[in-house]
Parts: C-alpha cells; sequence; structure tokens
C-alpha cells in the first residue's frame, strides 16, 4: 500500500471510531415532566411511566396501568386480591417496586425482574427506555411503546 492509502484508512478508522464513542455519551436529561405509555391495552389495562426529572436526575416515579375508563390497576382490590393468589404479588407491590429501581436514576438502568409481575417488567423495562430518551430531547409528548413481539 502507498503511504497515501495508508494514511487515507487511518483517517477512515479514526472518524469511524471516534464517532462511535460520541453516539455512546448519553445525553443529560433535561428537567420536566415525561411519560410514557404502552400503545396498546392488554387485558383492560394500559400500563404507563411518568417521570419528573430535576438537575438531570430522576426524582419522581409512577408506574401503573389505566383502564379505559381511567381506573387505575394499583387501586383495584379483587384484582389484587386474585392476583396475589396465583403469582405472589400485586400491581401496587410490583409497581412499587419496578419504580423505586428507576427513581435517582441519570439514565435508563437494568431493571432487576420481580417473580410473578414478569410480563409487566418486561413493559416496565420498555416504558422506562423510551420516558427516559423523553428526558433526554427535552420532549413532553407522551412516547407510545409497541409490545415486545412474542
Amino acid at each position: 500500500m502507498t503511504k497515501r492509502k495508508i494514511a487515507g484508512l487511518f483517517a477512515a478508522i479514526v472518524l469511524v471510531f471516534g464517532g462511535c464513542g460520541a453516539e455512546q455519551e448519553l445525553a443529560m436529561m433535561q428537567d420536566g415532566t415525561y411519560t410514557a405509555q404502552m400503545a396498546e391495552y392488554s387485558h383492560g389495562w394500559r400500563e404507563y411511566v411518568t417521570i419528573t426529572v430535576k438537575n438531570g436526575v430522576i426524582v419522581t416515579v409512577e408506574y401503573d396501568a389505566e383502564s379505559p375508563s381511567g381506573f387505575i390497576k394499583s387501586w383495584d382490590n379483587a384484582y389484587m386480591n386474585n392476583m396475589k393468589a396465583v403469582t405472589g404479588t400485586y400491581p401496587n407491590e410490583y409497581t412499587r417496586f419496578y419504580a423505586a429501581q428507576l427513581r435517582g436514576q441519570t439514565e435508563a438502568p437494568e431493571i432487576d425482574a420481580l417473580a410473578g409481575a414478569s410480563s409487566s417488567g418486561a413493559n416496565f423495562v420498555r416504558l422506562s427506555q423510551a420516558v427516559v430518551e423523553k428526558a433526554q430531547q427535552g420532549d413532553s409528548t407522551i412516547a407510545l411503546v409497541k409490545p415486545a413481539e412474542h
């Protein structure tokens, strides 16, 4: 190879790898309130995550699901009793468990799953990633998240 080709190849490698580092840097979340919700209802409920960011840190997290009439899943005592008997957990418990993992963060963290609420846990991961992305963009429109394909 000629020196010119080697120099060109080296320059291309520097540009490619130099750009990769810039893309991997995460944008700081902007102060505000942001929401992500599932695009569709599942079994009569649509899950959502709302966060409030202050000084680039998530200070509040609300994770729950609502019915088409606006009823909140974690308030449904009959649902709670039925679910707890079958899975060992219930919405008011697992929504707090998942939300606590996001509170205090500066980016979307790895989320530990809770036995009995793994489907909601998978949705929470997708919702938290979408809501953090909105916060990084400073975009307060609601992010609609499609369910995972099975």
